[in-house]
Parts: C-alpha cells; sequence; structure tokens
C-alpha cells in the first residue's frame, strides 16, 4: 500500500470518528442539578470629590459654637424692662472693656470711648494721626476682650489688587472649583493704612462695608456678623498716597483724629512700650463675645429718641447743605457739599449708643452734640477756596451747633 493511500485511510477514520455522539445518561428523579452561580461584579460608585471652603481654617471649638449661633441669632424687640436690664448689662461690659484697653493704651479715653461707641452702632471707624500713635495696637488691644472673635489684618499697598482682600475663585484638578476667602472675612478687619492703596482696590471694601456681602466670581457670601473695620490713614506724605473717594469716606460711621498724649501721660507711655511687650504680657480679659455684640447692636436700635430730637438732627444736617438759611453766611462761603441723609441716620444711631454707654435708655440733646463732630467731619466737603484757605471742617460744626438751635 502506498504512503498516499494510507492517509487518505487515515483522514476518513478521523472523521468517521467526529460524527459519533456520546450517550447521554439518564437523570433519576430525586436528583436535583446544581443551577451554575453567575457571580456578578460589583459596580463601585465614583467617589465624591468634596469641595473644601478654606476661607477661615484651624477654628476652635468656641469658634464653630459662636458662628452657629449667629446663625440661629434672631432679632428680639424687648419690652421696656428687658430694655432696661440689657443696657444695664452692656454699661457694664463696656466699662470692662474700657479698663481692659486702658492697661495698654495710656491718655487716649475720648479715642477708646469713640471706637466702641462704633462698635456698639455696628458702624466702621476711620483713625487718622501721624504715626506712633498706637492707632494699630488700640485695634489689637480690643480684639483680646473679644472672646472667640476672627481678627485680620490688611496691610494696604499700591501693588494690592482687590481679590487680596476679597478672595478668588481657584480650580484644581482633585477639587475642582472652589473658592479661596480673602482676610475680609472676618469679625474685626484692621484695614492699615487704607489711602496707600488705589482706588479700584479701596472700592473693593464699599459692598463690604455697606451690605456685609462680598461678590466673588458670580456669587455672593455673607461676613461674619458682627462685622467691624478699623482703618486707618496717614495725613503726612503725599507721594504713595491715594486719597479716600467720598464715597469710601461716607462708609465710616466716625472719623477719629487721634492726638498726641499729654507729658505726664508720656511718662506712663514710655513704660507700657508696646514695641517691648508682647500683646499677651499685658494681661487683657477677655469680655465679650461676637454673639452678645449682635444682641448689645440690636438694644441699641430700641432706645429711645423723641421727635424733638429727629428733628434737631435733621436741622444739623440741613445746615451743612444750605448753611445761609442758618445765619452761617460765612461758612457757606466754603461748603460745596453738605451731608447726606446717611449723616442723620448716623447721628442718630451713634446718639443711641451714647445713651447706653451711659447707662440710658433715651437719648439727650447732650447725646446728640457729643457725636455730632465725628459723624460730619468727613461729610463736608470743602470748595477749592475753602481747601486754599485751609478751613478746618470742626470749626463750621462748632458754628452749627451754635446757630442751630434745640427745639
Amino acid at each position: 500500500m502506498t504512503t498516499r493511500k494510507r492517509k487518505q485511510k487515515r483522514s476518513t477514520t478521523k472523521k468517521k470518528g467526529r460524527k459519533r455522539k456520546a450517550v447521554k445518561k439518564p437523570v433519576h428523579k430525586h436528583v436535583v442539578r446544581r443551577k451554575k452561580v453567575v457571580r456578578r461584579k460589583r459596580i463601585t460608585k465614583p467617589k465624591t470629590i468634596t469641595k473644601h471652603d478654606t476661607g477661615i481654617s484651624n477654628k476652635d471649638p468656641e469658634e464653630k459654637k459662636n458662628e452657629i449661633r449667629q446663625h440661629q441669632y434672631v432679632e428680639h424687640k424687648p419690652t421696656e424692662d428687658e430694655l432696661l436690664l440689657n443696657v444695664r448689662k452692656y454699661k457694664t461690659k463696656i466699662e470692662r472693656i474700657k479698663n481692659e484697653v486702658k492697661k495698654g493704651i495710656i491718655g487716649q479715653d475720648n479715642v477708646i470711648d469713640s471706637v466702641l461707641k462704633c462698635l456698639v452702632a455696628g458702624g466702621h471707624v476711620l483713625l487718622e494721626s501721624v504715626p506712633g500713635l498706637a492707632k494699630t495696637f488700640l485695634t489689637m488691644l480690643i480684639n483680646e476682650t473679644m472672646e472667640g472673635s476672627i481678627f485680620n489684618r490688611i496691610q494696604f499697598t499700591p501693588d494690592l489688587l482687590p481679590a487680596d482682600i476679597t478672595g478668588v475663585t481657584i480650580y484644581d484638578k482633585v477639587k475642582g472649583f472652589y473658592v479661596m476667602k480673602g482676610p475680609i472675612f472676618a469679625n474685626l478687619l484692621l484695614a492699615d493704612e487704607l489711602n496707600r492703596t488705589p482706588p479700584k482696590v479701596q472700592s473693593a471694601m464699599l459692598q463690604a462695608m455697606q451690605e456685609n456681602q462680598v461678590t466673588i466670581g458670580r456669587k455672593t457670601y455673607d461676613l461674619p456678623k458682627p462685622f467691624f473695620v478699623m482703618a486707618t490713614q496717614n495725613p503726612l506724605e503725599q507721594r504713595g498716597v491715594y486719597p479716600l473717594s467720598a464715597a469710601q469716606v461716607d462708609r465710616f460711621l466716625f472719623k477719629i483724629y487721634v492726638d498726641y498724649p499729654d507729658e505726664d501721660n508720656e511718662f506712663y507711655v514710655m513704660d507700657q512700650n508696646s514695641n517691648m511687650k508682647a500683646i499677651s504680657e499685658y494681661g487683657i480679659e477677655k469680655v465679650i463675645t461676637p454673639y452678645e455684640i449682635l444682641e448689645m447692636q440690636n438694644t441699641v436700635k430700641y432706645i429711645h429718641l423723641s421727635s424733638e430730637l429727629k428733628e434737631y438732627i435733621v436741622n444739623i444736617v440741613d445746615a451743612t447743605r444750605h448753611p445761609e438759611n442758618y445765619g452761617l453766611a460765612e461758612e457757606a462761603k466754603y461748603i460745596q457739599f453738605g451731608g447726606s441723609p446717611r449723616a442723620s441716620i448716623n447721628i442718630g444711631l451713634s446718639a443711641k449708643a451714647t445713651a447706653l454707654l451711659n447707662g440710658r435708655v433715651f437719648v439727650t440733646p447732650e447725646d446728640v452734640r457729643s457725636v455730632t463732630k465725628e459723624v460730619l467731619r468727613h461729610r463736608i466737603i470743602l470748595n477749592y477756596e475753602g481747601k486754599a484757605r485751609e478751613i478746618n471742617t470742626d470749626d463750621i460744626i462748632d458754628e452749627i451747633m451754635k446757630k442751630v438751635p434745640v427745639l
């Protein structure tokens, strides 16, 4: 047999073998077949990336409690008895704050009183003086008397940007888009040398100081409550200084001139040298919390202001606009613009705060007179002749107080 025939025979036998079917074994009824279990793969949900709000971090438990209280705080209209009790309680608190601040500040009692009036009234204060009169140090001491408050300081310079103050939206591969809040998110903000930054940067403070809100990107954020700005400016230098606009200055409740201390007090100032001591060495005690400040500001709103005193306040402000109607023909030559309605509102509110500091639930004419100069001195805008003659707005206010009668 040839090799070719042998190969053909083998291939045919293989094909026949492939066609054979396997014989199925009979399945008995009592035998139960097990179903083949198919394990399904677990579908894992993608991990959700939490966006971190990196505005104010490293908070103490007390700070978090105060924030919760602020969100839960609802203004309450007190009864007459509650109003009297609240006024007495907060008068004591303010006196304790004064005593604590005086441990480091010597001979500036009027300045301390004025700053605390602004705090009680819920306004902002602008401190003006030559360098070295403890404006910044005063702010830091007041912050030391507050328990759980958030304190930030901004050193204004010409190269500052608005985003350096308010904050900015940042993109990260892991976090996505999130907001990095700026230093303006604080209970007490020290705006040091505010007039050293251009108007573009100064305008970043306008919304915050008026509405207690800040817009970052397309979203508006509420500022912590209470929100109190203490700004300083140096009137000496001309280079690298940008005068504050009228809109910016009008946001301040008070403008306070800080003068030199007396010779007797300066001996004690030398001993209390703040450059040689740390803040902790003054032994400042915690007196008040942000939540109590909110209650105090709410109490001020319900202190009584009679209709006669309201008319008195309106006449004072009107005399800055139309001085010739009140026998102030000489002063009228130097005034270009008088006070806005915000001046009337602020005089009334500051007078109520003064009444609280004096332990009263009603305002007197003396309370009105004591705050008029601080409220109006930066709201009376002089014309060119008044600036050339170096007319002082305080002198104009003194004449207005003499000519406008108490009803």
